[in-house]
This record gives structure tokens, C-alpha cells and sequence, in this order.
């Protein structure tokens, strides 16, 4: 699918974008993969790694909507994968946070449908549903933008979806390199929020191999889910460091203590599949009369009971401490 095409990430210096750039490069043979994003130096880092011919880094900003214009000229596929994304900072810098995760969001989406770029996938978070921090409240309005992008774009062939997933292991300001962090330096405690708190885990190959087979199975407007397990803080800080105390510091500005991923509001849109779940539009698009139930590569799913909800508290997959010991294994920590 992605052999000679033009393909476009923003935001590609992360954690997400390197391990995305290591696939694609690793299993196709892209015309052009193109990072976009402000930072000069780690674009600058990342070309001693990425250095294949087909590769080009282009400085710029989200909420350059003109800079996007030219970026996405002749692309074929599109990651969003640029957000302002630490919880704490995004509370005493709200207009900051809106700046970049909802204007952004809109100058993509104005961006892929003037280009007629064919499929843009924007990468979400758990924090989205039900968002009770400025993080999640801009990052719900990135998604509600994204699906109804597909309206905006009319008959034209541009189609736009979401991936929402949970805490990615080892990515940068996520609780386990900052926990390993402390080990090395010898700290004689780890700090935990609360004893309860629960979060969805994913490693960060199995988030980019689900975006990108969720290029394939798009028909436009889904917010696709991942079927992932859970985590409990305290057995994440026993998995990393056994013989380590803890001290109880209390939940930081905006935080939850349990994420959920697909709302028991939304359950009368949400389709569960083998290994993830949909939640259709709730919106119907002009002209359109999409099956959600039957995705382009032909995988069926069904409706869930109403009032579910997937939430990291709930949720009937939960990672052992041993697990978690093997998850941070692959992870590389």
C-alpha cells in the first residue's frame, strides 16, 4: 500500500515518528517519506539514523497553515502525529494547547483537503474521552474535527480517520522512562500519584502497526481502538523495581485515575472487532451511506451492549507484574 507513495508524518521527530519511520523503511519502498516538525536539532539528530534517499525533513509548524500548504503538496498519506501532549503543562498553558492541537488539527485538515491527499490518520489519546484536562478537551476537538473533516471534504477523494490509544511504553514524558530515570540515578523511592490509578498499555510498535493497518481498513470517519491490556501503577513500580519503596505524592493537575477509551455514552455507535473497536460518526456524512460493520479489508464487527465502556479500571485484560517486566523488556528499558 505504501510502495511509491508520498508519505507525510508531522510531528515525526517523537517517539511515534521515529519507530514509524524504522517500519515503513524496514517493510516498503515510499517514493517520499517526509518529517515535518519546528525542531531543527532533533531533525538534524534524526538524519544520522534516517538518512535513506527517499527521506526529506521539512522545518515547520502545525499552526502554520500556509507552511502545510506547501508541505503537503503532491502527498499521498498523511500522520498527524504533532500535539502539545504533557498533561500538567497543558493546564497552565491552555492557549498554547489549543493553538497547536485544535488550530493545528483544523490547518491539516484545510491542508489535505486543498492537496487532495487520498487518507489522513490523526493520532489520539484516551484522554479524549470524557477529557476532565485541557490535554484531552483540545485532543476531543481534534477528533470531532477529523471525523468531520469527511464532510468537508465533499466529493472530493480525501478520506480522514483517528487512532486513539493508551500510555505508549517508553515514550518520551511517559511514567516508566521517568521511573527508570530515578532507579539509575539511585533514588531511594519511587513516586506514585495513587495506589488505584490504571492505564491502558501499548508498546510502540504495536501503535504504529495498528495505524497503519488502519490505512488499510478506513473508509472515513472512524475513531478505531485498539484492544489493549491494562496496567496498575503499583505493579509497574514492583516490575521496574522490586526492592524499591514507594511514597504516595497524589494525583498532578488534571490527571485520572482510570482512562477510557470508548465512552459508555458513544456505546450505541461503537462496533467491536477481533482485536479493536470503532466508534462510527455520529454524524451522517453528505452523499454517503457507510457499513462500519464491514471494514475494506473485509473484517466484520458488531455493536456492543449498550453502556459499555472500555475503561483501564474495568478492562478484563490486566498485565502482571511479570508481564510488565517483559513489556518494558521489548520496549528497550
Amino acid at each position: 500500500m505504501f510502495n511509491n507513495k508520498n508519505i507525510l508524518i508531522t510531528g515525526g521527530t517523537g517517539s511515534f515518528g521515529k519507530q514509524y519511520l524504522r517500519t515503513i523503511l524496514a517493510n516498503y519502498k515510499p517514493n517520499k517519506l517526509i518529517v515535518l516538525s519546528r525542531d531543527e536539532l532533533k531533525q538534524f539528530e534524526m538524519q544520522s539514523e534516517f538518512n535513506d534517499p527517499c527521506m526529506r525533513y521539512f522545518l515547520g509548524d502545525v499552526r502554520d497553515r500556509e507552511r502545510l500548504m506547501q508541505a503537503f503538496n503532491g502527498v499521498d498519506f498523511v500522520i498527524h502525529a504533532a500535539a502539545l501532549k504533557q498533561v500538567p503543562a497543558a493546564e497552565y498553558n491552555p492557549t498554547e494547547c489549543i493553538k497547536t492541537n485544535i488550530h493545528g488539527a483544523e490547518n491539516v485538515i484545510e491542508a489535505a483537503i486543498h492537496n487532495r491527499v487520498s487518507k489522513v490518520i490523526a493520532l489520539s489519546t484516551d484522554k479524549a474521552a470524557n477529557p476532565i484536562n485541557l490535554y484531552g478537551a483540545t485532543k476531543l476537538a481534534s477528533d470531532k474535527l477529523f471525523v468531520a473533516a469527511n464532510n468537508f471534504a465533499g466529493t472530493d477523494e480525501v478520506s480522514f480517520a483517528v487512532v486513539r490509544y493508551g500510555n505508549v511504553v517508553g515514550s518520551r514524558g511517559s511514567v516508566v522512562p521517568f521511573f527508570q530515570k530515578l532507579i539509575d540515578e539511585g533514588a531511594d523511592c519511587l513516586p506514585i500519584t495513587d495506589e488505584r490509578m490504571t492505564r491502558f498499555w501499548i508498546t510502540l510498535q504495536q501503535g504504529v502497526d495498528f495505524v497503519l493497518k488502519n490505512f488499510e481498513r478506513m473508509q472515513g470517519g472512524e475513531i478505531f481502538v485498539p484492544k489493549i491490556p491494562s496496567a496498575n501503577i503499583m505493579d509497574l513500580a514492583k516490575a521496574m523495581a522490586p526492592d524499591m519503596k514507594t511514597e504516595i505524592i497524589g494525583i498532578r493537575p488534571g490527571e485520572k485515575l482510570h482512562e477510557i477509551m470508548c465512552p459508555a455514552d458513544d456505546s450505541h455507535l461503537t462496533l467491536e472487532f477481533d482485536d479493536h473497536y470503532v466508534i462510527q460518526p455520529s454524524i451522517k456524512f453528505y452523499g454517503e451511506d457507510i457499513d462500519y460493520a464491514k471494514n475494506r479489508l473485509g473484517e466484520t464487527g458488531k455493536p456492543v451492549e449498550q453502556g459499555y465502556a472500555f475503561d483501564s479500571g474495568t478492562n478484563k485484560d490486566f498485565l502482571s507484574v511479570e508481564q510488565l517486566v517483559e513489556f518494558n523488556r521489548i520496549s528497550g528499558i
